[in-house]
C-alpha cells in the first residue's frame, strides 16, 4: 500500500474538427483553435471512443430550455446541468418535459446496448443538443463531456461573456474499465465532509466512478460504530503529528455517500486489518493479545500493529464493524485492507482472512483487499488491489498473477505510477518518495491491460489512484498532489488503449489547465505539459 518509513467548444469548420478529433488522436497535437471560442474535439479528457464531426454548431442562448423525459434520474441530472451552466451563462435554462424541438435534450433509451451502463451519445446540430444513454450514469458522464465542449469559463460562478457554442457532430463513448477509482486516506489526516464532497465533484468531471475511503489505520479510526463506540470517540481523536483528528457520524458518512451517488461515484469503504489497527487496539484493550491497550499513535511508521488473531473477541469485533458498515453502504464492495501485516505470522494472516472474508459475503458485500490478500485464499469474486512497483519481486508478482489466473480480479494501483502522494520531483514540498518520483508522464504512460506479467488482461477490473495523507492535511494539498495526475488515471481507466499517446495527451491535458483554474483547483504545473500562458 505505501511504505513510508517513516467540471469547451469545438467546431470552427469541419476541417478543423476532423483534424483535432479522435479519429486522428495518435497523429500528433491538435491544431490551435481558429478563435478563442472554438474547442477542438481532441482536447476532451478522457479521450472518447468515437467522434464523427460535421454540421453546424449548436448555440446556447437566453431562450434555451433543458428538455428531460419523465424519469426522476433524468430530471435530477437536468437540474444538475442547469445548476452548472446558469451562473456563468446567466441564462435561465428552464427544465421542461415538453419534447418540442430545440434545446438541450436529455434522454434515457435502452435502444443501443453497446453503450452499456456508463456509455452515452452526444449529438450536436444547429437545432438541438441531444444527450442519450441507456442508464443514468451514462447520461451523467455525457454531461461531463458537454462541460468540456464549452469554454473553461463555463465553470466559473459569476456571469461570463460567452458565446456558448458546441461544435456539430456526434460523440459515442463508453469506458474501457468498469472500475475507475481514487482513494483518499482520511485516517492519517482527517478530512471533513465538505472536503470529501469537494474532491468528489472534482473527480466526477473526469468520469471517475469509485471513491475508496481509507477509514481506519494506526493513526485514527474515522467512522462511528455503535457497538464499539470508543473506536471513533477515542481512536479517532488524533492524527499524524498529534492534531485533533475527527470522525464521521453515521449521518455524516451517509451525507458523503449521498453526494457521491449524485455524482455517480460508488463509495468503497476500507477497514484495514489485521495490521494498521493501532487506533482500534488503543480503544479496546481486549483486542490485544496482552490485554493491554497501547497508546494512541501519531507517527508514520507501518507494520507494528496487529489484531489478536487467536482471540474469539477479535471476530466479534470484526463482525460488528463489517455488519454496521455494510448496512450503511449501498455499494457492492467492502475493503478489508490486509497489507503490511508484518506483526502477524503468515499462518495467523491466512487464518484471519479465512474467517473474515465470509463475514463480508454474509452482509452482502464483495471483498476487496490489498494484493497481499493473494498470499491467503481470496474469496470467490474478490478483487486484489495491486500496489507494487516496477521493481517488486518476481515471486510477489507471480503470486498475484496466479490469483488472477484463478479468478481473482485486479485493481491496479502501482505505487511508482499512480500513488498520488509520491513527490513529482525532489523539490515537491509535499509527499513521500519511497516509490520514487512520479512526474505526470510516468503516471500516464503505462497500459493497465499489460502491466502485470502473467495476469490475464481479462482479470483487470480497472485502476485506482490512492492518495495517502502522511503529509496531506488540506484541500489545497489534495488538489496539488492529485491534479493533474488523477486526470491521466481517469483516462487510463476510461479510454481504449488505442487512444493512448503521451504527446497527444499532454496537449489535451494542457487545455484542462484553464478549466481547473476556473474551478479553483490548485494543480501542479508540470514542466512536461505545455500549459497555456497567462
Amino acid at each position: 500500500m505505501r511504505q513510508p518509513r517513516t467540471f469547451p467548444r469545438l467546431f470552427g469548420s469541419l476541417l478543423l474538427v476532423a483534424a483535432a478529433g479522435l479519429a486522428g488522436i495518435g497523429a500528433g497535437p491538435a491544431p490551435a483553435p481558429a478563435t478563442p471560442e472554438i474547442r477542438p474535439l481532441g482536447q476532451i479528457v478522457p479521450a472518447p471512443a468515437s467522434v464523427s464531426p460535421g454540421g453546424s454548431a449548436y448555440t446556447l442562448t437566453p431562450w434555451t430550455p433543458i428538455r428531460v423525459d419523465d424519469s426522476r434520474e433524468t430530471r435530477r441530472i437536468g437540474t444538475y446541468l442547469a445548476q452548472l451552466l446558469r451562473p456563468s451563462t446567466g441564462y435561465a435554462l428552464p427544465l421542461t418535459d415538453d419534447r418540442g424541438p430545440g434545446g438541450i435534450r436529455l434522454r434515457l433509451s435502452s435502444g443501443d446496448r453497446s453503450l452499456g451502463d456508463e456509455g452515452y451519445r452526444l449529438e450536436s446540430t444547429r437545432g438541438a443538443l441531444t444527450l442519450t444513454a441507456r442508464k443514468p450514469a451514462g447520461l451523467f458522464h455525457a454531461v461531463q463531456t458537454l462541460r468540456q465542449l464549452l469554454p473553461a469559463s463555463v465553470e466559473k460562478d459569476t456571469r461570463q461573456s460567452g458565446p456558448w457554442k458546441v461544435a456539430g457532430g456526434t460523440i459515442t463513448d463508453s469506458p474501457r474499465y468498469g472500475y475507475r477509482g481514487a482513494m483518499l486516506d482520511v485516517s492519517r489526516h482527517f478530512f471533513t465532509v465538505e472536503q470529501v464532497k469537494r474532491y468528489i465533484d472534482q473527480l466526477a468531471l473526469y468520469k471517475i466512478n469509485k471513491l475508496h475511503l481509507h477509514l481506519s489505520d494506526d493513526q485514527g479510526w474515522r467512522i462511528a460504530v455503535d457497538s464499539w463506540p470508543r473506536l471513533a470517540t477515542y481512536g479517532g481523536s488524533t492524527q499524524v503529528g498529534g492534531g485533533p483528528g475527527g470522525h464521521y457520524t453515521k449521518a455524516q458518512y451517509k451525507e458523503i455517500l449521498g453526494h457521491a451517488a449524485s455524482r455517480y461515484l460508488e463509495v468503497v469503504p476500507e477497514i484495514d486489518m489485521p495490521g494498521h489497527t493501532n487506533a482500534a487496539l488503543a480503544s479496546y484493550a481486549e483486542l490485544n493479545c496482552s490485554g493491554v491497550a497501547p497508546p494512541l499513535y501519531t507517527g508514520t511508521e507501518v507494520g507494528f500493529s496487529s489484531l489478536c488473531v487467536p482471540k474469539p473477541v477479535t471476530y466479534d469485533f470484526v463482525d460488528d464493524v463489517i455488519r454496521e458498515l455494510a448496512a450503511l453502504t449501498p455499494g457492492k464492495y467492502l475493503h478489508i485492507g490486509g497489507d503490511e501485516a508484518h506483526s502477524t505470522s503468515h499462518a495467523d494472516y491466512v487464518a484471519f482472512m479465512d474467517k473474515v472474508q465470509p463475514m463480508v459475503a454474509k452482509y452482502g458485500k464483495t471483498v476487496v483487499g490489498w494484493h497481499q490478500l493473494t498470499g491467503a485464499t481470496p474469496a470467490k469474486g474478490a478483487l486484489a488491489q495491486y500496489w507494487g512497483l516496477d521493481g517488486t519481486s518476481a515471486a510477489e508478482k507471480a503470486q498475484v498473477a496466479k490469483a488472477a489466473q484463478n479468478g481473482t480480479g485486479l485493481i491496479l494501483s502501482p505505487a511508482d505510477r499512480i500513488y498520488l502522494d509520491m513527490k513529482y520531483n525532489k523539490d515537491t514540498p509535499l509527499g513521500l518518495a519511497w516509490a520514487g518520483y512520479v512526474e505526470v508522464r510516468r503516471s500516464y504512460d503505462w497500459d493497465p491491460g499489460a502491466y502485470l506479467p502473467g495476469a490475464p488482461a481479462s482479470a483487470v477490473a480497472g485502476v485506482e489512484a490512492p492518495l495517502w495523507s502522511e503529509t496531506i492535511s488540506t484541500s489545497d494539498h489534495i488538489e496539488f498532489m492529485a491534479f493533474p495526475r488523477v486526470v491521466g488515471v481517469a483516462e487510463l481507466g476510461w479510454s481504449s488503449a488505442s487512444t493512448h499517446d503521451w504527446e497527444q495527451y499532454r496537449v489535451r491535458l494542457a487545455a484542462q489547465g484553464p478549466r481547473m483554474s476556473a474551478l479553483g483547483i490548485d494543480y501542479y504545473r508540470s514542466p512536461q505539459v505545455p500549459w497555456p500562458s497567462g
